[in-house]
């Protein structure tokens, strides 16, 4: 077999087979693994006739004879159509007001950059496509706030995290609206909340918010239906379900028990939507508006679940790529058939998917009006697992053969593969970017902001074929311009900021185009050193946000007791003396970072008698006068909590996703280190807007 004609393909169906890893070490791809990958993508490679086969077929795919149904282009820049129409040809463009452009293609066979920002028909020899019209940015703090410089800051939490009685063990809407109003007091201009994507409502095995069923719609296990329905509604159906008890022992336990929690919780909601179609509710107009507006992606949603509920009954597992035909596409007729005879259970899906939006608009709504610019910042999944419902409603937009995951670097010698998928390429361009966009809508539709998982996802992403380790992957590349611009357009409809999570491998080039569309990325104060030297105050980079630390690293009170080293040992990750020379360096680091401090504040005691506590308080003073626009302090670091929320590399034997705080969530806040370290958050960051005025 020819490597060079191996090679070409894979290259034409846009991996690379040349890359930089980490530490900035050319690597290139194997033979084996280009083939196994290319029949992930769908164009086989195992012989020299299957790599001509799939070389014709992508070259005739690459050279339509018409244009995409969708184009991007950035406002005032012509767009290039020499390819499709000729020079000077007569153009009908219908602006989103109703109102007609008409005139001609420029000498060059380009679209004139008249339209303004939006999405608009165009109508040109006879053929019709969507021009997406993108503003130069993304939506901004400084346009959140109405200030000429943003200095602001806020906090991040895990959803499931908050406490309040009566919400059945997992942490819901109603106690979000709690703890965004005691935020919003201290000065808040944010809340980052972990993902609330739709899980697989019938498996409550899987919980972690980073492996959802879909990113179009929302876990139903956050929603507070008191807040909707009323309390005596829930109250009724508490009554009738006999679940008062199991409600108090689930709050009551220190780690979430995630299927007994959701079995009771899912018990309730089934009782409650039972209530609420038998009566004349005052909300039944609501819901209907509701599922008349989710149209098409909701009912097929509601589907899905209702065919995994039906599955004893159908005879099909969990898994939709071994459901029979009929089954398979969710276009079929026989899924209307299923649909006339699983009415009611398709409407209890749609009744749940209406109680949780309308609970994160009330969080949302309650976020602002205690004074927040920005409110709830959403977390945006890198992809969604392969047999979940949106790779089952969106077949040909999403990669179901391939997972995503990182490739060895520095945060994971092994590389990582996350066990999910992400979108296709040429079935983004295919589709008019379909998916792309209606995903973008649902997870801006109630939050001033979006934080995007792994955000180098929209340049390139790591694909392993499914089986396979991690390391055995290649990049697959995206159209980035045209996705950064569809992200900016609809960042600017929404009038939500943006945050890319930048950590790892970071292709060349990748940072400069998120600052251009004021993105912010993501700064760590843990990584912002170098051999335990840390970046000075002002050299922390004016186009990302600074933070102590995330889900996925250990809290500051835990990296200052090496508590994720001891973890590293009881797992096995690391031996006697690897784990000594963490310790080393961790001590190091530990002296690093006080030595930061000391030039910048004057520590209330010197050497290594300083407490714990102190160089908390510090290292958010730190942080709060860097330039960084935005300072998110996770609620752990508030409290001074050492446990983290996530180990990265394991499943069930470190507790992930599953730690609740102590505390009404109304009044977390009021803990007295919590307290304190706002209002150094807070003063700091006042001196940092007046420093750099």
């Amino acid at each position: 077999m020819s490597n060079e004609q191996l090679e070409t393909l894979a290259a034409q169906a846009g991996l690379s087979v040349d890359w930089k890893d980490a530490n900035a070490k050319p690597q290139h791809v194997s033979p084996e693994v280009l083939r196994k990958v290319l029949g992930g993508l769908g164009y086989p490679a195992e012989t020299d006739e299957d790599v001509d086969a799939s070389l014709k077929r992508l070259n005739e795919e690459s050279q339509p004879a018409t244009p995409p149904p969708l184009m991007t282009v950035d406002h005032g820049k012509d767009l290039d159509l020499s390819s499709w129409f000729a020079p000077a040809t007569a153009f009908t463009l219908t602006l989103e007001d109703g109102s007609l452009l008409e005139a001609k293609l420029t000498d060059k066979g380009a679209l004139p950059g008249l339209a303004t920002v939006g999405y608009h028909q165009l109508e040109v020899d006879g053929q019709q496509l969507t021009i997406a019209v993108a503003p130069k940015t993304c939506f901004s703090l400084t346009m959140a706030s109405k200030k000429p410089i943003a200095r602001d800051w806020g906090l991040t939490t895990q959803l499931y995290y908050l406490r309040r009685q009566g919400d059945g063990g997992i942490g819901d809407t109603q106690g979000l609206e709690a703890f965004v109003r005691a935020a919003g007091t201290r000065g808040a201009s944010a809340v980052a909340i972990s993902p609330v994507h739709a899980m697989f409502s019938n498996d409550s095995e899987r919980y972690s918010p980073y492996s959802p069923s879909s990113r179009l719609f929302l876990n139903a296990l956050y929603a507070a239906p008191g807040t909707i329905l009323g309390d005596r509604a829930v109250e009724v159906a508490i009554e009738k379900t006999g679940l008062a008890e199991e409600f108090k022992r689930l709050e009551a336990l220190p780690l979430i028990d995630w299927p007994a929690a959701a079995t009771a919780k899912w018990k309730l909601l089934r009782e409650l939507y039972a209530g609420f179609i038998g009566s004349d509710h005052p909300f039944h107009e609501d819901f209907k508006s509701f599922r008349r507006a989710g149209g098409e992606a909701l009912e097929n949603h509601c589907r899905f679940e209702a065919l995994r509920d039906a599955g004893n009954e159908l005879g099909i597992g969990g898994n939709w790529h071994e459901w029979p035909e009929q089954y398979k596409n969710p276009r079929d007729p026989a899924l209307d058939a299923f649909a006339a005879t699983h009415e009611k259970e398709i409407g209890f899906h749609a009744f749940a998917q209406w109680l949780i939006a309308r609970g994160l608009e009330r969080a949302q709504t309650a976020a602002r009006s205690s004074g927040m610019s920005v409110g709830l910042i959403g977390d945006l999944a890198v992809g969604a697992d392969g047999a979940g419902s949106q790779a089952w409603s969106r077949q040909d937009e999403l990669l179901s053969a391939l997972t995503v995951g990182a490739p060895p670097d520095i945060l994971n010698r092994s590389g990582q593969s996350w066990g999910i998928s992400a979108f296709s390429p040429t079935g983004l361009k295919r589709n008019g970017f379909q998916a792309f966009i209606e995903m973008l809508r649902a997870d801006f539709a109630h939050a001033g902001g979006l934080r995007i998982d792994h955000v180098m996802g929209l340049q390139r992403l790591w694909v392993v074929p499914l089986g396979s380790p991690a390391s055995e992957g290649a990049y697959l590349n995206y159209p980035l311009d045209d996705m950064l611009r569809l992200l900016s357009l609809e960042s600017w409809r929404h009038e939500a900021i943006v945050l890319g999570e930048d950590l790892g491998t970071v292709p060349e080039g990748l940072h400069e185009k998120l600052s251009e569309r004021e993105i912010l990325g993501m700064r760590v104060l843990l990584f912002e050193q170098d051999d335990a030297t840390f970046k000075p105050i002002m050299k922390w980079s004016k186009d990302a946000l600074a933070t102590t630390s995330t889900h996925d690293l250990p809290t500051l009170t835990g990296w200052l007791s090496e508590l994720d080293i001891q973890w590293n040992k009881i797992l096995g990750f690391v031996d006697d003396e690897a784990e000594q020379k963490m310790r080393d360096g961790r001590e190091r680091e530990r002296q690093g970072l006080i030595t930061a401090l000391k030039q910048n504040y004057k520590l209330p005691s010197s050497g290594e008698n300083i407490s714990a506590s102190d160089i908390i308080d510090y290292s958010i003073a730190y942080l709060g006068h860097t330039p960084a626009p935005l300072v998110l302090l996770p609620i752990e670091d508030a409290l001074g909590i050492e446990e983290q929320a996530n180990f990265p590399g394991t499943i069930d034997s470190h507790p992930n996703w599953r730690r609740r705080l102590n505390g009404d969530s109304g009044s977390l806040l009021d803990n007295a280190d919590a307290a304190r370290r706002l209002e150094i958050l807070a003063a700091a960051r006042q001196q940092a807007a007046e420093r750099d005025q």
